[in-house]
């Protein structure tokens, strides 16, 4: 049983601060995740169910829901858009410009090396928001606001637009530690709100570009 930390707590949801590193589901190649968990959260026989996903190497808020009107319900606001989501990156360059709006269609492709998503125009639509938070060393420190959930989404756009996000092996040139926070979420209509703080892997470079205190 691995014991998370919690960000929000009621009677029908909780949000967790899953680490970095940790799968969401243990998948065909076994081993720890967050479903493991979840039986810690509630003993009701109608759940905990995990309402959406994170990619195992991104950090931060994750809802759970505790009843399955929840589960339908923050499901459906997921798929409406209404649910509000901010994400932290730290890329590698960044922008000339403080803010914009990254709109490039993803499709997963598969080669020699296994499965990732590219930006191609036969895929599915995907939008993204981004806003420079701070700069430094060479370094963007990002807010981004996915308006569609693909996979891997931020990563692919960012490295796209020329800024890949710090530590990502994947779809930039670089390893110890995705730099990608899922920093803030908030169910419309309801009291769920939470902030994740930085994981420790994130925090020098976050600091370089003007981070204080988060």
């Amino acid at each position: 049983m691995i014991d998370l930390p919690l960000l929000y707590a009621d009677t029908h949801y909780v949000v967790l601060n899953k680490p970095a590193g940790l799968k969401v589901h243990a998948g065909p190649g076994g081993g720890p995740s967050v479903e493991d968990d979840l039986p810690s959260l509630s003993k009701r026989r109608d759940g905990p169910w995990l309402v959406h996903r994170l990619d195992a190497d991104t950090s931060g808020c994750l809802l759970v829901a505790l009843r399955k009107q929840a589960l339908i319900a923050a499901q459906v606001a997921f798929a409406e858009g209404r649910v509000a989501k901010t994400y932290w990156a730290v890329v590698e360059g960044g922008p000339a410009q403080d803010f914009g709006e990254i709109s490039a269609p993803l499709a997963k492709i598969t080669d020699g090396r296994g499965w990732r998503m590219a930006v191609r125009r036969d895929g599915q639509a995907a939008v993204t928001l981004w806003q420079v938070l701070g700069r430094g060393d060479g370094r963007t420190w990002l807010a981004l606001t996915p308006k569609t959930g693909r996979t891997h989404q931020l990563r692919v756009h960012c490295a796209h637009l020329g800024w890949p996000m710090v530590g990502d092996a994947l779809y930039g040139a670089a390893s110890g530690g995705l730099h990608l926070l899922s920093r803030a979420l908030a169910l419309p209509d309801s009291p769920v709100s939470a902030i994740a703080p930085p994981p420790p892997h994130m925090r020098a470079a976050l600091a370089a570009c003007g981070v204080t205190q988060a």
